[in-house]
């Protein structure tokens, strides 16, 4: 039997089953929810439309729902982002203990379909702005939105050594959450020493025999670290984790799986292979951009350029999180949520004209 497009009150109920079928039917008429048919298709426009649903989008949507705006967020992935690859959390507030990354995320998630957020499984391939409304495009359907805010992160930069493409998931990997569990007892390296790379050597500890850190500086360089102090502390103190200082990965060795690297010191520019059972990879991210450059203006490592209220130059379009402009200097969950508050005010402040 086909599906039949589902009601409002119905979507609202599907959102948040504690609403009784009163305060459903109250918040759908409030909200002037479209109605969703099989396919996903949305034939009247949305008040916001959110691309991407990891801290920045989710939090929006929070923001947009208790505003009581229809809203929508368009993922193509897993709700939650790059924190669904992330071991534990102490610096979200409101937590004195860690927290599972993915379980944050997934009471995130949680709150924003409370407030009547729907998540759509859908890779935008483009956006065309209008007058009244703009309309996200992906490979399966198109979504009218009044406002849009992006929120698209941002993915792994690829190591640029000889050979790592064609390693990559055969000894090489850029995930230690994902990954970390099939190193029980080897001998790893992970390549670098920004927060989320330590973070990941010590993550890595609970599997591996040794983990030994690749770093582009010499001892004691003041710029040898991009990590906090805390983290900094816990790997220098780690029986597991030793560091290779002044060194640069040249390539990985190994033909259908990684069996070495060969390192350069970056002083002497002497070179030395190192037997290695696997490699860690975490030396930044890229903008996941590609689909708004001819549309959205980005700067010329296509970040996402916005004003000081996260404006666009499109007006009705806001960005927040980590392929925003300035936002990518700190690549930190709880930054990336803020900007989805601040760019979901503006969005109301924009449908409130």
């Amino acid at each position: 039997m086909q599906n039949q497009p589902l009601t409002k009150t119905a979507l609202l109920n599907k959102c948040d089953p504690f609403l009784d079928a009163s305060e459903a039917s109250l918040l759908a008429n409030r909200r002037g929810w479209p109605i969703i048919g099989p396919m996903g298709e949305h034939k009247e426009p949305v008040d916001v439309l959110i691309v991407g649903a990891g801290p920045a989008g989710l939090t929006a949507a929070i923001y947009t729902g208790r505003a009581l705006r229809s809203t929508l967020l368009l993922e193509k992935g897993l709700p939650g982002g790059q924190l669904n690859e992330t071991d534990l959390i102490e610096n979200w507030p409101g937590y004195t203990e860690a927290i599972p990354a993915p379980e944050l995320m997934t009471q995130v998630r949680g709150q924003a379909e409370r407030f009547g957020a729907s998540i759509v499984l859908g890779d935008v391939s483009r956006i065309e702005p209008g007058d009244s409304y703009h309309t996200v495009v992906t490979s399966q359907a198109s979504f009218p939105a009044r406002t849009v805010i992006l929120c698209p992160g941002s993915r792994p930069q690829e190591l640029p050594a000889t050979n790592a493409a064609e390693l990559k998931g055969k000894g090489l990997s850029y995930c230690a959450t994902c990954d970390g569990f099939f190193y029980r007892d080897k001998d790893i390296i992970q390549i670098g020493a920004g927060d989320s790379g330590l973070t990941e050597s010590l993550f890595l500890t609970r599997f591996a025999t040794s983990v030994t850190i690749i770093v582009r500086h010499p001892e004691g360089d003041p710029n040898a670290f991009r990590a906090s102090a805390i983290l900094q502390q816990r790997a220098m103190e780690h029986p597991k984790i030793r560091f290779l200082w002044n060194r640069a990965v040249e390539s990985i060795e190994g033909e259908s799986h990684v069996t070495g690297i060969v390192t350069r010191d970056l002083g002497t520019g002497a070179h030395e292979t190192l037997p290695i059972d696997g490699v860690f990879v975490n030396i930044g991210h890229l903008p996941q951009t590609d689909f708004l450059k001819g549309t959205i203006e980005l700067d010329t490592e296509g970040f996402i350029r916005t004003n000081e209220k996260l404006h666009t130059n499109i007006p009705g379009i806001f960005a927040a999180g980590d392929a925003r402009v300035f936002a990518n200097h700190y690549a930190q969950a709880v930054v990336a949520a803020g900007e989805g508050a601040i760019a979901a005010i503006e969005a109301e402040k924009y449908l409130a004209r």
